[in-house]
């Protein structure tokens, strides 16, 4: 079967019958009036690789493979990574067509047939040299649970690898609501922790609540804890050298001194356990925290989650190596983006297997 490379990188399939067995095997190409077929681009180079479609130029001389690749990379820059992540679907068996922004590809689900059965997956293909951008990533993460579509970002790799995510808008909740103190217990401000010594907030806040961690008879929290206590009226703050009050300004200039991100990090904080999950540190991960659905005593933590500002760009190798991390402890990691008037909105990476 051979086809006409055009100008524009597709190729022309004119005769009907053997563009109804392009057509036919795979659901390549748009039928056009009279029984001809125009393969886009990337069906173009797929089937010339494949050996499935002999491809001739406007003067009928064969074109080879690598010139109607080349072609394909002249017309879009962008082909190339792009075209990666096309044959590696194509060659699992999935049906895929070129699809317009916000994707690369809209994939059906195997077994599907073009025209009657909706695309189940939308496929971003991304260079892993291209930034992390966490504000487009929660667009396409919108849309795609707009479109109820499964949204799966392929990260090509320098050795032309790929690694699959599947993007997701979690709700994280869990149950185990704060229960307010009838009286703010007081703490002692030390450094960069915080100790309260009386027995019953003691009980109350390290066993109960799960807040802290208990050494000994008194309760040690963090300044995120702290900070968190003081703004909800449940704990009140005295230096431990002076014995003198702290306000809670203060106790935030501290933390932002140890600890550039604190505000970002006090925000998810504040939005998990508003959500009923028990938060501790996840620095044995990697991570800002892990989220707990129930005191820890009882349920193993459900989350990863690295809070970070709503327009985070980072290095994808970053992200993927907490992904990879959070998978191997059977946790789910999402990254909590936090915006303008401390809005927090969660994103779920998962390596998946397409």
């Amino acid at each position: 079967m051979s086809g006409r490379l055009e100008d524009d990188a597709t190729v022309r399939v004119a005769d009907a019958g053997e563009a109804s067995a392009i057509y036919g095997k795979g659901f390549f190409g748009a039928p056009q009036s009279g029984g001809a077929l125009v393969l886009d681009r990337y069906e173009s180079v797929y089937l010339a690789e494949m050996d499935r479609v002999a491809v001739v130029d406007g003067r009928d001389r064969a074109v080879p493979w690598r010139d109607v690749f080349r072609h394909a990379v002249r017309r879009d820059p962008g082909f190339a990574v792009r075209y990666l992540v096309y044959r590696d679907l194509r060659q699992r068996g999935y049906v895929v067509r070129a699809s317009t922004p916000p994707v690369a590809f809209a994939v059906l689900p195997r077994g599907g047939t073009l025209h009657k059965t909706p695309s189940r997956f939308w496929v971003e293909a991304i260079s892993e040299r291209e930034p992390f951008d966490l504000a487009r990533l929660f667009d396409l993460g919108e849309r795609a649970q707009s479109a109820k579509k499964v949204l799966l970002l392929a990260v090509v790799d320098e050795e032309s690898d790929l690694t699959y995510y599947r993007v997701r808008r979690p709700s994280p909740t869990g149950a185990l609501p704060a229960t307010p103190l009838a009286a703010p217990a007081e703490g002692l401000l030390s450094g960069d922790r915080v100790t309260v010594h009386d027995a019953a907030a003691t009980e109350l806040l390290g066993q109960k609540l799960a807040y802290g961690s208990r050494v000994g008879a008194r309760l040690e929290l963090s300044l995120l804890e702290a900070a968190y206590l003081v703004a909800s009226g449940q704990l009140v703050l005295r230096d431990t050298t002076t014995g003198r009050p702290v306000p809670i300004v203060r106790l935030h200039v501290r933390a932002r001194r140890l600890d550039p991100g604190f505000d970002e990090r006090l925000a998810a904080y504040r939005e998990l356990r508003a959500r009923h999950l028990v938060v501790k540190t996840g620095f044995k991960y990697g991570a800002h925290f892990r989220a707990y659905p129930r005191n820890p005593e009882h349920a193993h933590a459900r989350y990863l989650v690295q809070a970070v500002p709503d327009s985070h760009r980072t290095r994808w190798p970053t992200v993927a190596g907490g992904v990879r991390v959070a998978q191997g402890v059977r946790k789910e990691f999402l990254m909590a983006g936090v915006g303008a008037a401390e809005r927090v909105r969660f994103l779920s990476l998962e390596r998946v297997r397409p």
